[in-house]
């Protein structure tokens, strides 16, 4: 059954060009009422044209579509992913304190804490070089040969949590283009590299073809009697593993009740944690468990993964807009956008519903973003003066890390709370016509330059705030995030924990193979394909 968002659309129409502002001006305590707090992050929507009937309306979907039963229903370990029929329980990743989690009668944290203790060991020997390459030098890098999400999410916290990297330097390699593993390997010396392949079936093509090409690279260097040295792999397929010629003791699998976009959590993280060390990723797990609870035991009206979601099914699918702006302004946040990208489009990019019908309404939004002040050079013109609304949503740290520079901290922190403010606030022509006139233009002259710097503002934004980017934040704002698209789903009517619509273009690109080969015709191809398939055909360079 389809929620409803009729009484939704009424309010919106009702409101219709309100400012923002006003709501401001009518409740004093506007700016606390329309925030939340959970363990140091705050945060504030109220700088979006919601009100109490609006809140109250949102609430209502919550309970339409039966939420808390379905939350209630991940966490417990029941398969909610009902078209790969699997559990989905990447939260059983980070219990680190929590009782037994059943999944087909067997409780899985025991495997969850094993694999973790495996994870630590193995790191702590590398970190102290009692694992070590075939020359028996210590290891200086890290390459990781993942894609999708088992790229996305280590790249993605590795970046974040550089300030407390202190162990192997760590490299990502992902896309299929030859240009990716080279340009990583050609800086680092082999005998000092480990290589961990991320693929739970160990034939994912980009990342075997990326994993073959490091093999060889390797081989030149310590031979083939060198390869179990400096190998890891994070799959279930140990017997391709084993024939690659990786040690079986280094090899980490993980359930299929993880997704990939989900599994930074797990063995999929083995690369942040052997940069930061087991200790600082239990601390990255323990802020994520945090979240957890928060979004378990905290009200509604409290609730920030909630609260987050029911902002942006106000702004997709009420008010009708498509995008929204991730914008942090922690220039370690860099990948966040990225691995946002993925969680929420892969996870909501869907047109039909859990029962198979169509969806008679969008689904998820287009997601994107980029770190700030960067941004703010780039395309916040069109976020202030285009035609479209594009909701925007920042994250910022009240402290950053840098020592001596927090006069640098204190900018970026005012840029972020101006470009929120200017989108609140706009500048209208009347504003524009006095700063012209100051300029000394008069006239026609004076109209024409006004309106070009007139500023529509009334455009909505929330931000997230937070003490300072620590491990413990991280897991939080990552996981807040995922709560945030799990509700978003639930509300929608959909599975946001498969992605079917990433297979067809795997199946084709290997029919296309051995077309571009020269090794068949390519019968059915249309005519475009076979176009372009002659143009490109691999010849003599």
């Amino acid at each position: 059954m389809s929620v409803d968002f009729a009484a939704l659309k009424a309010l919106y129409a009702a409101a219709g060009d309100r400012p923002i502002l006003e709501l401001f001006q009518q409740d004093e305590d506007r700016a606390s009422r329309f925030s939340a707090m959970a363990d140091g992050l705050l945060f504030d929507y109220s700088k979006t044209n919601i009100d109490d009937a609006t809140i109250k309306a949102l609430m209502a979907l919550l309970e339409a579509a039966g939420v808390a039963k379905k939350r209630a229903a991940m966490f417990s370990g029941e398969k909610i992913n009902d078209t790969e029929g699997r559990a989905v329980l990447h939260t059983a990743l980070r219990n680190l304190d929590g009782g037994e989690v059943l999944v087909d009668g067997k409780d899985v944290i025991a495997g969850v804490r094993h694999t973790l203790a495996r994870m630590d060991d193995f790191a702590d020997r590398v970190r102290r070089g009692s694992i070590s390459g075939y020359s028996g030098a210590p290891f200086e890098n890290v390459v990781n040969i993942g894609i999708g999400g088992s790229d996305l999410g280590p790249v993605m916290a590795y970046e974040a949590l550089k300030p407390y990297e202190d162990g192997p330097r760590c490299h990502f390699v992902s896309n299929v283009d030859g240009a990716h593993i080279n340009d990583v390997l050609k800086g680092l010396n082999p005998q000092t590299t480990l290589v961990i392949v991320a693929s739970k079936t160990f034939t994912t093509i980009e990342t075997m073809t990326n994993a073959k090409a490091a093999r060889s690279w390797l081989v030149k260097a310590v031979g083939e009697e060198g390869i179990s040295k400096h190998f890891a792999a994070l799959s279930t397929a140990k017997d391709k593993t084993a024939a690659f010629g990786i040690d079986p003791d280094l090899v980490f699998g993980f359930e299929d009740w993880v997704g990939g976009r989900y599994s930074v959590w797990g063995p999929i993280g083995l690369s942040l944690m052997l940069a930061i060390g087991p200790q600082k990723f239990a601390e990255f797990l323990r802020g994520a468990q945090a979240m957890d609870t928060h979004f378990r035991t905290a009200e509604w009206q409290d609730n920030l993964p909630v609260l987050l979601a029911l902002v942006g099914i106000w702004h997709n699918q009420v008010c009708g807009y498509a995008t929204r702006a991730v914008l942090p302004y922690e220039q370690r946040l860099v990948r966040l956008p990225a691995y946002l990208q993925q969680l929420e489009m892969e996870s909501n990019g869907k047109s039909v519903a859990m029962d198979g019908t169509d969806l008679p309404f969008n689904s998820g939004p287009v997601v994107w973003g980029e770190p700030g002040t960067n941004g703010q050079h780039a395309f916040y013109q069109l976020i202030h003066q285009g035609t479209r609304v594009v909701p925007c949503e920042f994250l910022v740290g009240r402290f950053g890390h840098e020592k001596g520079l927090e006069h640098m901290h204190e900018l970026l922190v005012s840029n972020c709370l101006a470009q929120s403010e200017a989108l609140l606030r706009g500048r209208s022509l009347e504003e524009a016509r006095a700063i012209m006139a100051a300029k000394g233009l008069e006239g026609a002259e004076l109209d024409r330059q006004a309106r070009h710097r007139v500023f529509p503002g009334n455009r909505p934004s929330t931000t997230l705030a937070y003490e300072k980017l620590t491990p413990f934040v991280l897991g939080q704002i990552v996981a807040l995030y995922e709560h945030r698209v799990f509700v978003e789903g639930v509300i929608l009517g959909i599975n946001s924990f498969d992605q079917w619509g990433v297979e067809l273009g795997k199946e084709l690109a290997l029919a296309l193979q051995p077309v571009l080969a020269g090794e068949a015709e390519g019968a059915g191809k249309d005519g475009s394909t076979l176009q372009l398939v002659q143009y490109l055909r691999t010849k003599t360079a």
